[in-house]
């Protein structure tokens, strides 16, 4: 840990409290127990001070759930949950779960614990945690970064213009960061903490049956949550499909990506993990690996930055530059070929069969290529009314039915769309100087290859 110092910042710096029965961990964004450098920190401070772990997590469910969050979201999340539970029982560390907010279970149990340690998240909600907890919490507050490779504010301290201004200095930072984390032995076992668990876990389907919350997107087959499940998916991946990442990475129908993005949304598995592991795959050459850490580090990164520093990233005026705006709002009157409801586009009722597939794809199994969900963007701000319509309404979408919807990507993917990390083109109807895509994108890949594959991936999860 000390070779990775820059993961720590300690936000309360009073001494750990004397007479406390334990070490507390607030496991909010980092489910899993590997390559969790929060919670190893966690078990080095209570080996030291002599004493046991509790980890815990707050479930909120109705009105004061998680912003947009349903069935899917909350079926996978508690398969995580409770493969989690599982790993820190067999190290000997309690999991205490509760129906509250995260700051409201950590507040409360921080009044017995000697230190509190968060991880680390970038949504404005997990900053309104973080604000809550720091103001309620009387205790030593450590916070550790683990869902990125390198700290947003080590990589840069302003928002990033694109891709090619971060990379570089990535480039000169990742490799400290990508590193085996070793986990420590656990001395003092919490077996004889008397804790009590509002929530348990075991049977995350029961739990599920038993929560308020929008059943209309249901969970999925395709996807099962958990820190196993996603290094037995990684495990498989490298052992073969990998080996064409670079050549058909872009080809949504060759089977070529690793389907990570929903085990790292909801923290079930660390980037540097995936990262140590694409480096020593035996498949796949220079230009499989430097693609896949491209999209794993620098991408996904720039969305980390992107929502870090601008507040209203969710919004039209926040999120979209200003040259973009001021160029759709140029051509805001055009005509447009075609014009759809919002309930036409989430049923996946356009004259386009392909992009009516890749609805398909995302409202069924929670899952899109990357290649088509440019498109798939795209195509929904040519058809929108308004571009700030179409704006709210790839949001919603988004965030509805993907799996890794409510995430850095999401909200920085759709901002795309609209221009945000883009630079002006040719100017068009609609679109003014933002950039376009045709249908004409499609001749890169067997589209009707891919037809048959989403109606055989919708006929599975019937």
């Amino acid at each position: 840990m000390a070779k990775q110092s820059g993961r720590i910042r300690v936000l309360d710096e009073r001494e750990p409290r004397e007479g406390a029965r334990y070490v507390l961990y607030l496991m909010q964004q980092s489910n899993r127990v590997g390559l969790n450098p929060a919670l190893e920190y966690a078990v080095a401070e209570a080996n030291r001070l002599g004493l046991p772990v509790v980890a815990c997590f707050g479930l909120l469910d109705g009105a004061n759930g998680f912003p947009e969050a349903n069935a899917r979201h909350y079926a996978f999340l508690l398969q995580g949950l409770a493969d989690a539970a599982q790993g820190l029982r067999e190290r000997g560390i309690a999991f205490v779960m509760r129906r509250a907010s995260p700051a409201a279970v950590a507040v409360a149990l921080a009044r017995e614990a000697a230190l509190l340690v968060l991880d680390r998240g970038y949504l404005s909600i997990q900053k309104r945690w973080y604000a809550e907890i720091a103001e309620g919490a009387e205790t030593r507050l450590v916070q550790v970064e683990g869902d990125v490779v390198v700290p947003v504010e080590t990589a840069s301290t302003k928002h990033e213009f694109a891709a090619r201004t971060l990379r570089p200095k990535l480039g000169r930072l990742m490799d400290d960061y990508i590193a085996a984390l070793d986990p420590e032995p656990v001395r003092h076992r919490a077996d004889a903490l008397d804790l009590r668990s509002e929530i348990e876990i075991g049977d995350p389907d029961r739990v599920l049956a038993g929560m308020s919350l929008d059943r209309t997107v249901p969970p999925v087959r395709r996807f099962k949550g958990g820190e196993t499940e996603a290094r037995r998916r990684l495990a498989e991946y490298l052992a073969g499909p990998f080996k064409a990442y670079g050549t058909d990475r872009n080809r949504p129908e060759a089977g070529a990506a690793s389907h990570m993005s929903p085990y790292l949304h909801f923290g079930q598995i660390s980037p540097v993990e995936i990262a140590l592991r694409v480096r020593a795959a035996r498949v796949g050459g220079p230009e499989d690996k430097a693609s896949y850490l491209e999209e794993l580090v620098v991408r996904r990164e720039l969305a980390m930055n992107h929502v870090h520093y601008t507040h209203d990233y969710d919004t039209y005026a926040g999120a979209v530059p200003d040259w973009a705006r001021k160029a759709l709002a140029e051509h805001a009157e055009d005509p447009r070929p075609y014009l759809y409801t919002e309930e036409e586009l989430a049923e996946g009722r356009t004259h386009d069969p392909y992009w009516n597939a890749a609805q398909a794809e995302m409202r069924v199994t929670g899952y899109m290529h990357n290649h088509l969900r440019m498109y798939w963007g795209k195509k929904i701000l040519e058809w929108s009314p308004t571009p700030e319509e179409g704006f709210a309404r790839n949001l919603r979408i988004n965030n509805r039915y993907f799996l890794d919807g409510r995430d850095p990507n999401s909200f920085t993917n759709v901002a795309w769309v609209y221009g945000l990390h883009d630079r002006p083109w040719a100017r068009r109807p609609v679109f003014g100087t933002v950039r376009y895509q045709s249908e004409n994108s499609l001749r890169k890949i067997d589209a009707k290859a891919y037809l048959k594959a989403v109606e055989k991936l919708c006929a599975a999860e019937a």
